[in-house]
């Protein structure tokens, strides 16, 4: 079950109908998906989840929305805006060269 439903992602990206619910709810699972592996745990594991890895979702869910396509001309593409991997960062368990990682 997903920590962030679909009524909140489109309501966070100001989305209405249900053409792209599909699409959007691939996303936000694609998108718990990785900030789970990024700090390295699941966030089904965080309960209750805060809010600040909450909006990082939300964020992460509009990121993959609007930047669709693997190549994009004139912007810097990057697999996680800096404002999702900066709420991530201080959840994260173990880093590139950590004695125990």
């Amino acid at each position: 079950m997903s920590i962030v439903t679909l009524s909140l992602a489109k309501a966070h990206m100001n989305i209405d109908g249900t053409a792209d619910d599909e699409l959007i709810t691939l996303y936000i699972g694609a998108a718990e998906t990785f900030l789970g592996n990024y700090i390295g745990k699941p966030l089904a594991d965080l309960d209750p989840l805060p809010d600040d890895l909450k909006l990082a979702v939300l964020k992460l869910v509009g990121f993959y929305y609007e930047q669709r396509e693997a190549v994009a001309f004139g912007i810097t593409m990057q697999l996680a805006p800096y404002g999702v991997t900066s709420i991530a960062d201080a959840y994260r368990e173990n880093w590139f060269g950590d004695a125990d990682g």
